[in-house]
Order: structure tokens, then C-alpha cells, then sequence
């Protein structure tokens, strides 16, 4: 995106303003300056035939062509400048007057090429035609030898095709800056398409991985104990009703917030569910959920509990469900704690288990799981520290900072 000049800032805030024109090239400013040298050469030729020879007013005619050399860069002030120069010094000879006549004719065209103000443009045109009729009513056409006459007509024909071909080079450089533009929002959009499905990823494996690792659990265990133990095998296919209702409940909600990103008119049926994302006060239940998978676990809260950001509260609630699902995978029979702690400048959550034996489900397992907690909690600023604890066991550990309050 362009910098916001002062200049653009000006053009923005001024109706009718256009951009600013753009800074001349070292070609186009080394051809106003000759440009505007060999006019005012070409008016002095004329004052030193002038009569009569001592007026004043003649100093001021090779002044007259001089402010061309800024025509591009300041179009509406050099014909304002060049306007009354021209009109005063049109008495002292006929040639003088037409050669301060092609000085307005020039500074007109500047004006209207280049003027970024159409409404000045459009006053100034006027004033600029009664100037060029009033001076070339005085003015006689100089008689040019015929060698002179044949550059005379080739010049002209330069000129325009010499702009011919730099308006073809503006055309291409524009194109090329459009199709160089129209890449960088092909490149952000993918960028962008890229991470949406990365954040649907981890969603979806945070749903998904949970609430089947506990279900494969509780099934096993119901199958074991059909035979021995039949209430508490209901008890366990209960639970894993529960776990299959909570995961689809999460699905729907991930799929739901996926249709609304599509617009309204998709949804007809109002199906979506708009229900909060799970945040720390649905860590009971999700705790409650894991003993009933067997698992032993305890719950701790410490500090003053207060408002916390919406996304942080789902971060922290994953930490604690991936922790719980990899302790169920792979520490059989452990024992893990959770703790929650309201800090002044951050929150800070652990999950810590005593170790155990892998279970069948572990096998499922792709790593990706912390990694994905990583890139979570990295968008809110957290850490997250994982390893072995020097008395057996694994400890999971976030840090998300908080704004004090």
C-alpha cells in the first residue's frame, strides 16, 4: 500500500482534489528546462530588435518562458504566473507578443494535462484563451527560412510520438502493477485460506480426539465387565453416550460457526448452533467427564477469578483437554491434577499426572496435538511447557499473559 503523504493526506481531505501528479522524470525535467531556456533565448533574440531599445519591460521578457521549466510539477501556478507576465510585456513588439503567446499556449496545455483540480483548471482555461486572443492580435507570424520550416513540422511530430510512447510505457507499467497487485491478494488470500484450515484443524482434533479417546475407554471397560459387572457396564455405556452427545454438540457448534461464515441466506434452516464456545467455567464437567473414563483427577482453582477474553478461555480450556486426553492415552491408571491460577498479569494452567501404562488408544496418537496448543496459545502471547516430572509422570503447563485490571 502507498505511504499517506502529506500530500495524498491533503488531496483526501480537500473535495475535488485529485492525487498529487506524479514527480517528473529526470527526461521529462531535463525537457522542461531546455524547454523553457530556448523560449526565453528565443524572447531575448526579440528584445535586442525591440523598439524602443531602453523600456524597462524588456528585462522582463525572457523572464516570461522561464516558470515552464516547473510545468509539470506546478501546472496551475506556472500559467498563473506566465498569464500577467505575457500581457505586460505584449506592447513592446509584435514578435515579443508571439513568443509570449506560445509561452501561454504551452503553460495552458501544462495546466490542463496536469492540473490534479478540475474546477481551477476549468476557471483558469478561460482567462488563459482571452490572454492568447488578446495577445496574438498583436503578434505577427515570424518568417522562418525554408530549411527551418522542414524542423519546424518535424518537431511537433516528434514530440508526439514521443509521448505516444511514453503513454504506452505508463499503460504497461500500470498493468504490470495491477497484475503484480492482484498476485499479492491471490498470495494473502491462499495465506489466509491456509490458516483458516489450520484453526479448523485444531478445533476439530480437539473435539474429536477428547471425546473418542474417552468413549474407546469407556467401551472397553464396558466390554470387560459385561459379563461381571452389568450395572457398571451400563454406567460406563452411559457415559459413553454422554461423551458421543458432548463431542457431536462441539461438532456442531465448529460447523455451525463455519455456515455463518458463509452468510445468513445459507443457513435456511437455522440449523447452526450458536452456543459459547467452552471456556474454564465447563472444566468441572469436562473433569467429571474424564472420571468417569477411570481416571483420577482433581480440580484447582487459586487467585480471584475475574473476566477473561473469550478466545483465552477456550485456549486454556484445550490445554486442560488435551492434557487429560493424552494422561487417559497414555498413563492408564494414573492420577492427575489440574490447577487454574488467576495471576495479576497472566494466567497460568497446569496439568500434571503420576504416570502410568499406555493404553490401546494410544496408538492413535499423531503429535500434533501440543503442537497445536502451541500455535493456540501463541496468538494470545502464551507458552506452553511440557516434559517428564523428576518424580515420575508429565506436566503440562501454560502461561497466557492477562491486561491487569
Amino acid at each position: 500500500m502507498d505511504a499517506l503523504t502529506p500530500q495524498r493526506l491533503r488531496a483526501a481531505v480537500r473535495p475535488g482534489a485529485g492525487p498529487p501528479p506524479p514527480l517528473p522524470t529526470r527526461r521529462g525535467w531535463a525537457f522542461d528546462v531546455a524547454l523553457a531556456l530556448f523560449l526565453a533565448t528565443l524572447s531575448s533574440h526579440y528584445v535586442r530588435i525591440a523598439q524602443p531599445p531602453h523600456s524597462p519591460l524588456l528585462l522582463l521578457v525572457p523572464v516570461v518562458p522561464l516558470p515552464l521549466a516547473l510545468r509539470r510539477r506546478y501546472p496551475l501556478a506556472v500559467l498563473w504566473t506566465v498569464l500577467p507576465l505575457a500581457l505586460l510585456v505584449r506592447h513592446q513588439s509584435e514578435d515579443i507578443a508571439y513568443s509570449a503567446g506560445v509561452a501561454v499556449v504551452i503553460a495552458a496545455y501544462s495546466a490542463a494535462a496536469y492540473g490534479r483540480r478540475p474546477a481551477a483548471v476549468l476557471a483558469s482555461l478561460p482567462a488563459a484563451t482571452v490572454a492568447l486572443v488578446v495577445l496574438f492580435a498583436a503578434a505577427k507570424l515570424p518568417h522562418f527560412p525554408n530549411g527551418v520550416v522542414a524542423v519546424l513540422l518535424l518537431v511537433p511530430v516528434l514530440a508526439v510520438a514521443y509521448e505516444r510512447r511514453m503513454w504506452r510505457r505508463r499503460v504497461a507499467e500500470g498493468h504490470e502493477r495491477l497484475s503484480a497487485l492482484e498476485r499479492e491478494q491471490l498470495a494473502a488470500l491462499q495465506r489466509a485460506v491456509e490458516h483458516e484450515r489450520a484453526r479448523i484443524a485444531r478445533e476439530l482434533h480437539d473435539v474429536v480426539t477428547h471425546n473418542v479417546s474417552m468413549m474407546t475407554i469407556q467401551a472397553g471397560a464396558a466390554r470387560k465387565i459385561l459379563d461381571t459387572a452389568p450395572d457398571k457396564a451400563r454406567e460406563a455405556m452411559a457415559a459413553v453416550e454422554t461423551g458421543g452427545r458432548a463431542a457431536m454438540t462441539e461438532l456442531r457448534h465448529v460447523m455451525g460457526l463455519l455456515t455463518i461464515e458463509a452468510g445468513p441466506g445459507d443457513d435456511p434452516a437455522g440449523t447452526a448452533d450458536l452456543s459459547p464456545q467452552p471456556g474454564l467455567a465447563r472444566l468441572d464437567a469436562l473433569v467429571e467427564g474424564v472420571r468417569q473414563a477411570g481416571l483420577t483427577v482433581g480440580l484447582t482453582v487459586t487467585g480471584e477469578r475475574r473476566a477473561v477474553p473469550p478466545g483465552v478461555e477456550l485456549a486454556a480450556y484445550r490445554v486442560v483437554q488435551e492434557a487429560l486426553t493424552n494422561t487417559v492415552k497414555h498413563a492408564g491408571g494414573a492420577a492427575a491434577e489440574v490447577t487454574v491460577a488467576y495471576a495479576p498479569g497472566h494466567l497460568a494452567v497446569e496439568v500434571t499426572d503420576t504416570g502410568g501404562r499406555p493404553t490401546g488408544a494410544a496408538a492413535t496418537g499423531n503429535g500434533r496435538g501440543l503442537i497445536g496448543l502451541r500455535e493456540r496459545l501463541a496468538v494470545y502471547g502464551g507458552t506452553l511447557h511440557t516434559g517428564s516430572r523428576p518424580r515420575g509422570g508429565y506436566r503440562v503447563k501454560a502461561l497466557i499473559p492477562l491486561e491487569s485490571s
